[in-house]
This record gives structure tokens, sequence and C-alpha cells, in this order.
């Protein structure tokens, strides 16, 4: 008998409150499905420049990219900008230093002359040191000629 009680109770519990959530009158509520996510603005922010092979005067599409630079310096005013003049590992570190701080300088004098406050902007130069393409071809050099906006 003692074995028997438990083992009723533990058929009979569980069938009760089973027996007793299945003779539920109530209806069932559905919470509602959670509204969408808000649309997300993708403001055009701070890009690079690319420049041509030992060069640092600017292309056509570094000028588009610079007039978007500096909207999006103008619109947030508190902001300053370091522009790194990076180069591909063809020359000298000597010479790629001096080539990188001439790319970082082109950009700044473009933005300044759209009038953004030459003030809220530094330059350096990196040469070869940090390339952004590890390749060793023309595609990758393509990539590491540039300069680089950082927002601060």
């Amino acid at each position: 008998m003692r074995t028997v009680k438990p083992l009723l109770k533990s058929i009979f519990i569980p069938g009760m409150l089973f027996l007793g959530a299945c003779c539920c009158e109530k209806d069932v509520v559905v919470a509602p499905p959670p509204p969408p996510p808000p649309p997300v603005v993708v403001e055009p922010g701070l890009g690079d420049v690319f420049y041509d092979y030992d060069k640092s005067e600017l292309r056509m599409d570094a000028v588009e990219q610079l007039k978007t630079n500096a909207a999006w310096m103008q619109r947030n005013a508190a902001s300053s900008v370091v522009i790194e003049g990076h180069c591909d590992e063809r020359g000298t570190n000597e010479y790629n230093l001096a080539l990188g701080e001439r790319r970082a300088n082109s950009a700044k004098d473009y933005i300044v002359n759209l009038g953004v406050d030459g003030a809220r902007m530094k330059t350096v130069s990196y040469g070869e040191e940090r390339p952004f393409a590890l390749g060793h071809d023309e595609a990758s050099w393509a990539q590491n000629r540039r300069a680089h906006f950082v927002g601060q």
C-alpha cells in the first residue's frame, strides 16, 4: 500500500492538472507580433580617396568622394577628422612617407577649398606601413594607394 500511494500521486495529480487545463472555457490570447524595426537611414559617411601610381593628384572619383566627405563634415560640425596618407609597397620607406603626406595634404586642401575649417583636420602619413590589401599585385597596390579618413 505504501508503494501505491506515491504511484497514484505521481499519476493522479498531473492527470488532474491536464484535464483541468483542457476543460477550461477561457479564450486563449495570442500576443500581437512585435512592430517592425524602424527603417535604417544610411547616411553617407567618410570614405577613402584613391590615387594613381606615384601620384598625389586627385582623380575624378576622388573629387566626388571628397565632396561627400566635406558634406559629412559640415553636417557633423563638432567632429574632427584625421586624414591618413597611404602608399603601396613599391618605393623606399622615405619616399613613400613623403608621398603619403602629399596625398593626405591634397585631400585636406580640397576639402578646405570646399569651405570646411582646416583646423578640424589633421594629416598623417603611414607610407607603406599599414596596407589595406596584403597582396603583391596591381589590384592590391591600387587599394593601398589612398587617403583614409578617420572621424573623431
